[in-house]
């Protein structure tokens, strides 16, 4: 009769273990499906910034035409630089153009002080200020997107959340990064 016993209390520790297990493969399934969606959650509110300074730079593109017509080329740069993020589609792809499109808008920063008239115009001067507002809302959204790609990235590679993230074939996220050092350096615009 004892034997028996042993033999229940056996059977019933094995499912007690799995059904335990069960339960934190489907915990961390779970887990790792929310975290991908506050990443796409964090690169959408990103991508609204963004887009709210596309719209916003053909207007202080227009206004700087005005007074500098034979800085062409840099009015140029920045709307191909402009096309470039809006048709971008892998994160990979938009940083690296966001990074070009930062590096054209200091140009553009660039020849707006070489015109004290544009410096004083009240419309450059609203349009200015817009774009350094969203360029720290966009800051700030690249903080939360970057913070969400390494708490997923961090489940998806430590032991054990790795066995089921590697079974589900979930990916590394990349994170929004500056690839160019020199873009780093902060600009010095005074208007």
């Amino acid at each position: 009769m004892a034997w028996w016993i042993i033999l229940l209390i056996v059977l019933g520790g094995l499912l007690l273990v799995g059904v335990i297990f069960a339960i934190w493969w489907i915990v961390t399934y779970n887990k790792f499906k929310t975290m991908e969606n506050d990443i796409d959650e964090a690169y959408s509110t990103m991508d609204v910034y963004m887009k709210k300074r596309y719209d916003l730079i053909p207007n202080l593109v227009e206004t700087v035409k005005g007074y500098a017509k034979h800085e062409k080329e840099a009015l140029e740069e920045v709307m191909k630089a402009r096309y470039s993020c809006m048709t971008a589609d892998a994160p990979a792809e938009k940083a690296k153009n966001e990074n070009w499109l930062a590096g054209t808008l200091k140009s553009l920063f660039a020849v707006a002080e070489n015109y004290p008239d544009l410096k004083a115009n009240q419309n450059f001067m609203e349009l200015s200020n817009s774009l350094r507002n969203i360029e720290n809302e966009i800051a700030n959204s690249r903080k939360y997107y970057n913070g969400s790609v390494k708490v997923y990235n961090n489940l998806l590679e430590t032991f054990p959340s790795n066995i089921v993230g590697k079974h589900y074939k979930f990916e590394e996220k990349v994170m929004f990064a500056i690839e160019n050092a020199e873009e780093r350096i902060a600009p010095k615009v005074s208007f």
